[in-house]
C-alpha cells in the first residue's frame, strides 16, 4: 500500500533540518478506507540496536521502518532495545550520540508520517545498574515527551514506566529492562489497571522488554525472562489486560497463557535468533495488530523485513517446549477480552 501523499511529502522533508519535525502537530494520520485498513492498526517493532556504543542501524531497520510506515499504522510501539547501551565506559557523549542517532534514523521518520510513537525501555537502553545509561534516557526522552503525539493518563516516570489513552487503547508501559520489575511500579500498574480510564477503555494493551516466558535459543533461561512470572501474569489478567507485548527474544512467537496473550516480537535489528523449535530461520521482522471494533476482533501478523510479505503462521511450531513449560502458539484472529 503506497504512503498517502501528505505523508510522502512530510517524508522528503526529512533532510530540511533535524529540529523541523516538532513543529509537527500531534494529530495521527487519518485512517485508510474501510476496504483497504482495520478500524485501527497498530505497528510493534522491538531490538532495533547494532553493537555497543554504535550510532547507526543496519539496512534492514531502515527497510523494516519503511514498510510500516507504508501498512499506514494508527500507533507506533516500540518494546524496547532503541539504542546499543549496557556497556561499562560508555560517556555521556557517546550515549547522547546514540540516542540522537536514534532520532533521526526511527523516531523522526515515524512522527514526520503523522504517527504517535510510544516507548518501553529496554535493558540495552536503560538498564538498573547503569545510572548513566538511565540517566542519557531521561536526557533524551523528557524533553520529547509532548512530541510524541501521545494521550497521556499517568505520565509517571516517563518513558520507564507510564500509562496512555490512544484510540479507545488504554496502554501501561512498565520498566522490564531487567528481569525484576519494581514492587512499586506492580502496584501502580494494578492501580492503573483499575482507573476510570483503563475501564473505560475498549482494549488494555501492557508493554515491556522482558517477556513472561521464554522463546528463543540462547534466551530461554534466568535473567532474560521476568522474574516472578505467575505473580505478573496473574496482575494482568485481573486488569483484564488483553495482551502483555515483549521484545529481548529476538524471535517472534504469538503465544496464550491462560486468557493472557503474549505477543513476542522478533528482532528488527541485529542478531535475530531462531525459535527453541521449529524450522524458522532467524530473520528480522515487524508486526501489526489490526483492531476490527464492530465485531471484537483482534489479529496479529509478523513480516519478514526480507521480503515485505507476512510470515506464514502455519510455520510457526504448534508449541513450544522451554523452562518454564509448554507455551501454545495463540490463534492469529482472537477475541477482544470484554
Amino acid at each position: 500500500m503506497a504512503l498517502r501523499r501528505r505523508q510522502l511529502l512530510r517524508l522528503a522533508a526529512a533532510g530540511a533540518g533535524s529540529g523541523a519535525w516538532w513543529l509537527l502537530d500531534q494529530q495521527r494520520a487519518p485512517a485508510a478506507p474501510a476496504a483497504m485498513a482495520p478500524a485501527l492498526r497498530i505497528g510493534l517493532i522491538s531490538d532495533l540496536n547494532s553493537s555497543y556504543g554504535s550510532t547507526t542501524y543496519i539496512p534492514q531497520v531502515n527497510a523494516g521502518l519503511q514498510q510500516l510506515l507504508a501498512l499506514q499504522p494508527g500507533l507506533v510501539v516500540c518494546a524496547g532495545d532503541m539504542v546499543a547501551g549496557q556497556k561499562p565506559g560508555l560517556s555521556p557523549v557517546q550515549l547522547d550520540a546514540m540516542w540522537e542517532g536514534f532520532a533521526r534514523a526511527v523516531l523522526k521518520p515515524v512522527r514526520q508520517a503523522g504517527i504517535p510513537f510510544l516507548p518501553a525501555v529496554g535493558n540495552h537502553d536503560g538498564s538498573p545498574g547503569y545510572a548513566a545509561d538511565r540517566e542519557a534516557v531521561h536526557r533524551f526522552w523528557r524533553p520529547r515527551r509532548q512530541a510524541l503525539g501521545l494521550q497521556f493518563v499517568d505520565a509517571g516516570d516517563f518513558p520507564f514506566h507510564y500509562s496512555a489513552l490512544q484510540n479507545d487503547v488504554f496502554w501501561l508501559v512498565w520498566d522490564a529492562s531487567s528481569s525484576r520489575i519494581p514492587a512499586s511500579q506492580l502496584s501502580w500498574a494494578r492501580q492503573q489497571l483499575a482507573s476510570p480510564a483503563a475501564r473505560q477503555a475498549r482494549l488494555r494493551l501492557v508493554v515491556g522488554h522482558l517477556p513472561l516466558a521464554g522463546v528463543s535459543q540462547g534466551r530461554d533461561r534466568p535473567g532474560e525472562v521476568l522474574d516472578q512470572a505467575d505473580l505478573v501474569q496473574n496482575l494482568l489478567l485481573e486488569g483484564r489486560v488483553q495482551a502483555y507485548i515483549s521484545g529481548h527474544q529476538h524471535a517472534w512467537y504469538p503465544a496464550r497463557r491462560g486468557q493472557l496473550d503474549l505477543i513476542q516480537l522478533g528482532a528488527l535489528g541485529s542478531g535475530p535468533r531462531r525459535l527453541l523449535q521449529g524450522g524458522l530461520p532467524p530473520q528480522q521482522t515487524y508486526t501489526t495488530l489490526d483492531i476490527n471494533w464492530d465485531k471484537r476482533l483482534l489479529a496479529e501478523t509478523t513480516y519478514a523485513v526480507a521480503t515485505g510479505q507476512a510470515v506464514a503462521w502455519s510455520r510457526l511450531p504448534g508449541t513450544l517446549a522451554g523452562r518454564a513449560g509448554d507455551l501454545e502458539r495463540n490463534v492469529q484472529e482472537r477475541s477482544i477480552r470484554r
